[in-house]
């Protein structure tokens, strides 16, 4: 029997599925990653440990579907987006923490841009508003902010990459440097109606084009995996897509109006708006869906929350009101539903519609009485209202 590995490189975690013939799930395994908080508002990974939890993860899901690696037809990878890394390309090291989604850190170089008039021509061009949670203005500042990287793009040994990048990079031995529209999308360097990386916005960004992947197909053969130690060379990675995008094509919204709103480390709402390119005027951003092999483009409404599953997950790391993620609901059941406890989920700033990267989180309504269960029940009623 052959199998499909999927791997999703999520904020917090890997996960790894193998998938028979039949689309039955035949094995499963998932590797926490470490975060690292720099400052206050920074937020940053580190590649290496990307890459050991999808070592860890593929394994994981070998042995327990009780498989090798001969038996694995295909690949396709998904991932969390806009977290960008630059490593060296004759090294394959990082030259740099990844910067993820979630840091605030460009927060003065988004302010920098605006007074210069520049948002609308981003929005525009990339469907995107000016703020740090996209790619773009994370390169300006690991080039504005590091010697050694200036010095190696000059010597032309720079790759840039989101996470699906990376994870090509490193499956195929260093051999493919790509990305898929739905990732380059989410870049504010990525012209969404031509459908290719836009100089003038590489210029203002101050971003060499030399450093960006090839844009290819959602479902392509992006290239083969080699020398590894867990998969043999020469299975084809078939399909990769942004995390949020893939969900989206996963729940079946192929056609146009057709919605889902996943809720992980944040909470996002994408709807199908078909080959028309739809601009908000509401704080949703626009982006690619996915592209066919055909050229054809589907293209996202999105409004993205940056917590949800992360308060939860704060709730058990930093506060210690839950041993487990999965105590929550219990805990919350036993709240005093009058006790006005509010939350506002902005843990690392706030996404659509207000795009205030300078916002923080807060509780309300706390009263003598306030107890664990009322601060739980809060914290789940912030993240679904600010979903709504």
């Amino acid at each position: 029997m052959k199998f499909i590995l999927g791997i999703d490189q999520g904020t917090t975690s890997t996960t790894v599925i193998l998938i028979d013939e039949k689309l039955r799930i035949a094995g499963r395994h998932s590797a926490e990653l470490p975060q690292h908080y720099p400052q206050a508002g920074w937020v940053e990974h580190n590649p290496e440990e990307i890459w050991e939890t999808v070592c860890q993860a593929v394994r994981g899901a070998l042995n327990s579907a009780g498989v090798s690696g001969k038996e694995v037809e295909a690949i396709g990878i998904t991932n969390q987006r806009e977290t960008t890394i630059l490593w060296d390309k004759e090294t394959d090291k990082p030259l740099h923490n990844a910067i993820v989604w979630q840091c605030r850190r460009t927060a003065e170089i988004c302010e920098e841009l605006k007074k210069k008039g520049l948002e609308e021509i981003f929005r525009k061009r990339t469907g995107l508003l000016l703020d740090p949670y996209f790619s773009g203005t994370k390169i300006m500042w690991l080039l504005r902010n590091s010697d050694v990287i200036r010095k190696k793009v000059a010597e032309g040994r720079v790759a840039f990459g989101t996470v699906d990048s990376f994870l090509l990079w490193k499956l195929t031995g260093g051999k493919v440097h790509a990305t898929d529209p739905s990732n380059a999308s989410r870049t504010l360097i990525f012209s969404i109606e031509d459908m290719k990386w836009d100089r003038e916005l590489c210029n203002i960004m101050e971003v060499p084009a030399q450093i960006l992947p090839e844009v290819k197909p959602n479902f392509s053969t992006f290239g083969k995996t080699r020398g590894l130690d867990f998969l043999p060379d020469g299975i084809p990675i078939s399909a990769m897509a942004g995390d949020q995008q893939a969900a989206l094509y996963g729940q079946a919204c192929f056609k146009r109006d057709e919605a889902k709103c996943t809720y992980g480390t944040g909470a996002f709402l994408l709807i199908n708006t078909g080959s028309e390119l739809v601009r908000s005027r509401n704080g949703l951003v626009s982006s690619v869906g996915w592209q066919k092999r055909d050229g054809s483009v589907t293209y996202v409404l999105e409004g993205s929350s940056f917590t949800a599953g992360s308060a939860v997950q704060w709730l058990r790391d930093s506060l210690g009101i839950i041993l487990k993620a999965s105590e929550i609901e219990e805990l919350a059941k036993n709240a005093d539903s009058r006790s006005g406890v509010l939350f506002v989920p902005a843990l690392t700033g706030l996404g659509a519609p207000y795009w205030d990267p300078e916002a923080r989180g807060a509780i309300f309504g706390l009263t003598r009485k306030t107890g664990k269960s009322e601060i739980a029940r809060g914290v789940l009623e912030g993240i679904a209202l600010q979903v709504r």
